[in-house]
């Protein structure tokens, strides 16, 4: 819990708006890739920048050991590649390969329509909540991927992106 009641409780609605939602999207998306969702997390993951082993098992919530066999499904799918990291000589940096990047934008392309009660917000409701999104974002370091997403939404929206 944090300090504050009011940022918890919108925390776990907002937690429960997605969570309840995502389902369909998520199945799509292992049935267009074919891969296991713990596969697909790790990927997004590494859509960003190269990352070690350990960093993967941080960003996707697993192990080190159920990392290192996940990085390695992926290496022998084409995926990812591991390098050595020029700034530790002593660990490996895990990246995407073209075909790596290829399933990311896969992933990019499959339909993720808002849920009708999100849906049935008004316009203003809608820029000020998404504007709301966009400066935590920033606050947590999501920022490009946030500045990714908006322009990718920005083809299928009349109303612009204030950021």
């Amino acid at each position: 819990m944090s300090r504050n009641p009011l940022a918890d409780q919108v925390w776990r609605q907002m937690s429960a708006l997605v969570l309840d939602n995502k389902d369909s999207w998520r199945r799509a998306v292992v049935e267009r890739t074919g891969l296991p969702w713990s596969r697909i997390r790790i990927i997004r993951r590494l859509a960003s920048a190269p990352m070690t082993v350990k960093q993967v098992a941080e960003a996707a919530t697993i192990d080190a050991p159920a990392a290192t066999v996940a990085v390695g499904d992926l290496e022998a799918r084409g995926l990812v590649v591991r390098a050595t990291n020029p700034d530790n000589r002593r660990c490996k940096l895990v990246s995407l390969t073209d075909a790596g990047r290829d399933v990311v934008a896969a992933i990019e392309e499959i339909d993720d329509p808002a849920p009708d009660a999100l849906a049935g917000l008004g316009d203003d409701d809608l820029v000020a909540l998404r504007d709301v999104l966009l400066r935590l974002g920033k606050r947590t370091g999501l920022q490009e991927g946030h500045r990714r997403i908006v322009a990718a939404d920005a083809r299928h929206s009349a109303t612009p992106a204030r950021a």
